[in-house]
């Protein structure tokens, strides 16, 4: 007897080459099935990330319009799951995390929450920028600009090598 067939995992991949039912292929040897891919979010903050996407504050609309379909040269993300956090927008060629704070972010509980989240991420090689609703609404144009300005220098050297 052989080894593969006393630990099943062995026989992954050992050469059936129709789909079968039951237990075990044509050939006879055990039929196991495709290992799933493993999510590294967790089915809730991935759920949540999505809920957010609708809608948007007035503020993240405005942002959302002159990013999206690629405007600034580069695919930006919105509502983002990166680990445990949601991020406002994110760019992955840049690892670029853009972060509108709006009123909520005001108290001081909030921001020492925000000062500790972004040190996370950027202990992991994010970038966190962020920006104030008010300097969204007065100069959109300055705020896109940062964007991708940003995503330029945290990406621009890979696109070129």
């Amino acid at each position: 007897m052989s080894l593969a067939e006393f630990i099943p995992s062995l026989s992954r991949g050992s050469g059936c080459s129709r789909k079968t039912t039951g237990t075990s292929c044509a050939k006879g040897r055990p039929h196991l099935p495709k290992p799933t891919k493993l999510h590294r979010i967790l089915p809730a903050i991935l759920q949540r990330s999505r809920d957010f996407r609708h809608p948007l504050t007035p503020t993240e609309a405005k942002v959302w319009r002159a990013v999206r379909r690629r405007q600034l040269g580069f695919k930006i993300r919105r509502q983002h799951p990166i680990d445990r956090f949601i991020a406002d927008f994110y760019c992955a060629e840049a690892k670029l995390i853009i972060e509108i704070d709006g009123d909520s972010h005001a108290p001081e509980d909030q921001a020492d929450y925000d000062a500790a989240r972004t040190r996370w991420l950027e202990e992991r090689e994010y970038k966190v920028i962020r920006f104030t609703a008010q300097q969204v609404e007065e100069d959109l144009a300055g705020v896109v600009d940062g964007i991708r300005g940003a995503c330029e220098e945290r990406a621009g050297s890979n696109r070129t090598a």
